[in-house]
């Protein structure tokens, strides 16, 4: 048997279409049911579905009095609070393609970003890095009072035209800029089923940040096109309190990276979620332990899945069908799902290959912004090629097998170390650098830099080059001095024989 799914027929996406228009319709949610519920140890800030929709679409009327135009790019450089999900629905509502961007970013990164798409404008709020570069800048404060406009009205067309750019690493170190069209929020539907188990009467608790691509698809946008609530803690809430959180609000789904649900069990080897139905995971590999941990403290299952920035998650466990033991899971009901050779054809069930996607899926990108080679390079015959390896066995469970290139996985972010070695190369004293991820303990992975020089070089001002140029999840948490970096007989570094000593 080959290494091929057989998916059942979907309803394709309707035609005409807009993204935030079906997402805020919340599925024909009452417009006084809770949407949103924002959650601090001293209470919550709760928007209506009436109230978030009326917001988010005078959100778009002022984008649109502001002078831009539908088709402009807006680039967002806003922090952890619904100011983030307002501008992008707002600007997707009334045509225009926004950018969501990590608050995390420093200002040469976001000027790098910025570079590449060229805004029409960059939704700035005072607590993040404005992008380096001369941009026109539309302050939080002038966002916050457009939720108060006459609702624009979301315009309407071809589904697979674009919606939004959102920027995954490259293994060239550039960041490269996916374009995603309208309908892969409808893709996203074959995940209620096939992940969340996602019910109207759900209240679901994403644990990351506003303006992290899992916490906006997964955390807002999913519920609410399912008329379900979403739970967000508010910026700066210590995440030892989100069990707290978790009781008092009655969440009954967690969504979160392994190394949240690990931090909980550390704090709390039991916890006590008499409303909590199951947890989702997803971002980086899910460690088994860590889920028979998890059932174990909470009596609930943990249910892992698997997708990229170029395409929405495809692949996992759900309650219906839980993931075999070591796996990943299972492709989703409606997604055709092969394990490749490097023809692009279908290997034999229980042979390692290349996890691919039909290229016909609507939760697949666009494309690379401007990039049609690097796009076609992804592409063999009908499938994408996600570049990472896997084993299909006799019950269409995929096994994880690696990534057949070097980024390196941040707490669930991607990273090339190509674009990290970039930065730290202009380190005073630095001879040649390289970094990669390293194990620090059982399923705990950090970011290594590897680099010679003279003699050691001084760890705290190592660490702040790195804190005033890179990401935090781009940085470096250990420094290692070698004499000479490992190389193959050409010349080529061999990163997989970076080591700790």
């Amino acid at each position: 048997m080959q290494s091929l799914t057989t998916p059942t027929p979907q309803a394709p996406c309707p035609d005409p279409f807009n993204m935030a228009a079906y997402v805020l319709n919340g599925s024909g949610a009452p417009d006084d049911k809770i949407a949103l519920a924002v959650l601090a140890l001293s209470g919550a800030e709760r928007w209506s579905y009436g109230k978030l929709r009326a917001a988010a679409l005078g959100t778009g009327t002022g984008l649109l009095n502001a002078g831009l135009q539908p088709g402009d790019r807006v680039m967002l450089r806003l922090g952890n609070t619904v100011d983030f999900p307002l501008a992008f629905l707002g600007a997707i509502a009334a045509g225009l393609i926004p950018l969501p961007t990590s608050s995390q970013l420093t200002a040469p990164e976001a000027g790098k970003l910025a570079q590449i798409i060229q805004p029409a404008a960059i939704l700035q709020s005072p607590d993040v890095p404005a992008p380096e570069g001369d941009w026109r800048s539309i302050p939080q404060a002038d966002l916050r009072g457009m939720r108060d406009l006459e609702p624009v009205t979301p315009e309407m067309g071809d589904p697979n035209r674009m919606a939004y750019i959102i920027f995954t690493s490259g293994t060239s170190g550039t960041p490269r800029a996916v374009c995603h069209a309208h309908r892969v929020v409808w893709a996203r539907r074959m995940m209620w089923a096939g992940w969340y188990d996602l019910q109207p009467t759900d209240r679901l608790l994403h644990a990351g940040a506003f303006n992290w691509s899992f916490t906006l698809g997964t955390g807002m946008m999913d519920p609410w096109a399912c008329g379900a609530t979403a739970l967000i803690p508010a910026d700066g809430t210590d995440p030892k309190a989100l069990p707290l959180l978790l009781k008092r609000h009655d969440a009954t789904l967690l969504a979160a990276a392994p190394g949240v649900y690990r931090k909980f069990l550390k704090d709390h080897p039991s916890l006590s979620l008499p409303k909590l139905r199951h947890g989702l995971c997803a971002g980086e590999k899910l460690p088994e332990a860590l889920r028979t941990a998890w059932a174990e403290a909470t009596g609930t299952g943990l249910y892992e899945a698997y997708g990229q920035t170029e395409i929405s998650t495809f692949i996992s466990g759900s309650p219906a069908r839980p993931s075999a033991t070591g796996t990943l899971g299972a492709p989703q009901d409606g997604r055709l799902v092969a394990i490749v050779d490097e023809n692009g054809q279908p290997v034999p069930r229980g042979t390692a290959g290349t996890i691919a996607i039909d290229h016909r899926d609507p939760g697949l990108m666009l494309g690379y912004l401007d990039a049609p080679e690097a796009t076609a390079e992804k592409r063999r015959g009908d499938w994408f090629l996600t570049g990472d390896q896997g084993i299909m066995d006799e019950n269409g469970f995929i096994t994880y097998q690696g990534r057949d290139d070097d980024l390196m996985n941040a707490g669930g972010f991607r990273v090339s170390p190509l674009e990290v070695e970039a930065t730290l190369s202009h380190i005073e004293g630095i001879h040649e650098v390289a970094v990669t991820d390293v194990e620090i303990k059982p399923d705990v992975r950090v970011i290594a830099a590897f680099y010679t020089a003279d003699a050691d070089l001084d760890e705290a001002a190592l660490t702040a080059y790195a804190e005033a140029n890179l990401a935090r999840y781009k940085q470096p948490r250990l420094w290692v001095h070698l004499t000479d970096l490992p190389r193959n007989p050409n010349g080529k570094l061999r990163r997989k024989e970076l080591k700790l000593p």
